[in-house]
């Protein structure tokens, strides 16, 4: 698979907002991470652009299954191929959601993008929303993207 951008263009290591902060999802959110979506799962699939998907799954998973998502996350960042990026609380460590920028899975010519955040924050989820919308337009080589409005 090709490049998601243009060679030249730095993917950017952070997205700061008064209410959270982005960074590239790694191996050392996994617990977070982990704990973060399955205590969420209905949330989750409730959130615009998550209703037709099989992910999360309902049933959970073990926690080296979620590590080896991660590090397929981060080894797709490194190609260039997909970007994952954890939504983490301001100040600290602990994950609240994530935001993936990714080919769409049924046309390969679109960017799709899609975020969800824990149950107990939904109330960044237009934020995030938002703050993720103008970060693309505004710092990305990415004009034409598809992101379930909310």
């Amino acid at each position: 698979m090709t490049d998601l951008v243009p060679a030249d263009f730095t993917v950017p290591r952070e997205l700061l907002a008064p209410e959270f902060r982005l960074e590239p999802l790694g191996e050392r959110h996994n617990a977070s991470d982990h704990a973060a979506w399955t205590g969420s799962v209905a949330h989750i699939r409730a959130t615009p652009g998550w209703a037709d998907r099989r992910w999360p799954p309902a049933e959970g998973m073990p926690l080296e299954r979620n590590l080896a998502d991660l590090r397929r996350h981060a080894a797709d960042l490194e190609a260039r191929t997909a970007f994952t990026y954890t939504v983490l609380e301001p100040d600290g460590d602990e994950v609240i959601g994530c935001v993936y920028i990714c080919r769409d899975r049924d046309d390969p010519s679109v960017v799709a993008v899609s975020s969800w955040v824990r149950a107990d924050r939904a109330h960044l989820d237009a934020p995030l929303h938002r703050a993720v919308s103008d970060w693309l337009t505004d710092h990305w080589p990415l004009r034409d993207f598809r992101y379930a409005p909310r």
